[in-house]
């Protein structure tokens, strides 16, 4: 063999070994800030890659939906069937502060409501609320046995669970296109449209386990800051210092001479 032909043989295998960079050191934590309406503000943490060129953090965590118990953002374990989702609209500093972006029943719970012998009464509604978000809402009800009722089953004719359905979409329909995104997030919580309904339809047949079971968002409107910061109040509960008062141009140029004086 020619020499100088292969000249690979001295340098060993083309490309080397890599080196292995953990991904980690290259991204940022950052805390999720829920809306002032839930009793606890922070619900976790994300991940996200440090900005490098025109990629950018911010840019990167915006629009990031989180899915959360309602029992972790109550702290009330009764709660612990409903799903709330949150999306991320803004990045302040570390924080990243989201706005609700649906609702939904965790399975189990919605597999227990069904049962035999009852009638199971569906509804679902597009409604606008005053803020301009388009929402779609899912309720479900049962029908109940009377106290003193002897037989087995309680099934509703199907004029009367017409009749039940018209009742949901309307109270739906009034409940949420009354109020602002906020304030229809604080009736979701109690289940107040829920029994609004039981009451209503209690002269067409009586019912149980009435909820909305789910939320759904189909229209946001566009992003304004300032509605944000008003869903969110306060989320900054850090000591930021106390504001001092600051004297007047004319003051200190009139204790610079007292102190001149006082010195001779």
């Amino acid at each position: 063999m020619a020499v100088g032909k292969n000249k690979r043989i001295s340098k060993g295998k083309k490309g080397g070994k890599k080196k292995t960079v953990d991904p980690f050191a290259k991204k940022d934590w950052y805390d999720i800030k829920a809306p002032s309406v839930f009793s606890v503000r922070n619900i976790g943490k994300t991940l996200v890659s440090r900005t490098q060129g025109t990629k950018i953090a911010s840019e990167g965590l915006k629009h990031r939906v989180f899915e959360v118990s309602l029992a972790d953002l109550q702290s009330d374990e009764d709660q612990a069937y409903r799903k709330i989702r949150l999306r991320a609209e803004d990045v302040q500093g570390r924080n990243v502060l989201t706005n609700f972006w649906g609702m939904d029943f965790t399975t189990d719970k919605l597999r227990s409501l069904v049962r035999k012998w009852q009638t199971l009464i569906e509804a679902h509604v597009d409604v606008k609320t005053t803020d301009n978000y388009m929402l779609r809402l899912f309720c479900i009800g049962f029908t109940k046995r009377r106290p003193n009722q002897v037989k087995r089953t309680c099934y509703a004719q199907s004029s009367q669970i017409r009749q039940i359905r018209r009742k949901m979409v309307e109270i739906m329909l009034n409940q949420a296109s009354s109020c602002d995104l906020k304030e229809l997030v604080s009736k979701f919580i109690p289940e107040v449209i829920g029994k609004e309904i039981e009451k209503a339809t209690s002269s067409i047949f009586p019912l149980q386990n009435v909820f909305i079971r789910k939320v759904k968002i189909l229209k946001a409107p566009k992003f304004d800051l300032g509605k944000l910061m008003e869903v969110h109040g306060d989320y900054s509960k850090e000591d930021l210092g106390v504001k001092l008062e600051r004297p007047a141009e004319g003051d200190e140029a009139v204790a610079g001479q007292e102190v001149a004086a006082a010195a001779e």
